[in-house]
């Protein structure tokens, strides 16, 4: 059976994935990584109850406690507030630097030796917040130096089956390959009920009103 690395942070374009991998056949080794952000421990229960539904066995946790020393970021660093005034332009303060490129090069070393064939990760590139690891040029180059990194025989592609769609189109494409919304969570700041206010928050409130569907989890706002 083919055998795919999934990259699932227990977001919900994550989730959609690691749900569109399962649909196409693959044998599915869930890669975690705990890096310090506000809400790991959350992420760390989303991702434990999506395995569970998801019956995946084969499983990988992973602790980056350098991304805390490194800081630069609004989810890593507390002396940095998470911004709740709406999305701005340019890069915002929640990018943690060059997060995609490390859980990817991890990711590939995982996929070497578990033989898959394929990595799913859950960019988004045309409605995502503006972080440069989520465009399809970047992922296009870190795919070529994981296979020229690795041996002969192995050819690993990473997949990105959400990155041109909008929120919305995540949205309906979630409950087509039948995911339980209710499990993600997509919170930067609050591990109870979500604060409707950081970026990730209002994309993804947008994303459910656009289209036409309730969202699942509480929120204080």
């Amino acid at each position: 059976m083919k055998k795919a690395i999934c990259i699932l942070s227990g977001g919900m374009d994550s989730t959609t994935t690691t749900y569109i991998a399962k649909n196409e056949g693959y044998e599915i080794v869930a890669l975690h990584f705990n890096y310090g952000q506000r809400t790991q421990t959350k992420e760390l229960k989303a991702f434990e109850n999506i395995c569970k539904e998801l019956n995946i066995s084969s499983k990988y946790i992973i602790d980056l406690d350098f991304f805390k020393q490194i800081g630069a970021s609004a989810l890593t660093d507390k002396n940095i507030e998470v911004p709740t005034g709406g999305i701005e332009d340019g890069v915002p303060v929640t990018y943690v630097p060059f997060r995609n490129g490390i859980f990817l090069s991890i990711a590939g070393a995982i996929a070497e030796k578990e033989n898959c064939e394929a990595m799913f990760i859950g960019v988004v590139e045309e409605d995502s917040s503006g972080y440069p690891d989520c465009r399809e040029n970047f992922i296009k180059s870190i795919q070529q130096s994981i296979n020229l990194g690795t041996k002969d025989e192995t050819y690993i592609e990473i997949k990105t089956p959400l990155i041109h769609l909008k929120k919305e189109d995540i949205v309906k494409k979630a409950i087509e390959v039948g995911v339980k919304l209710e499990l993600t969570w997509s919170c930067y700041q609050n591990e109870d009920k979500a604060c409707g206010l950081c970026d990730s928050c209002r994309l993804r409130l947008k994303g459910f009103e656009k289209a036409g569907i309730k969202d699942p989890i509480s929120y204080i706002k």
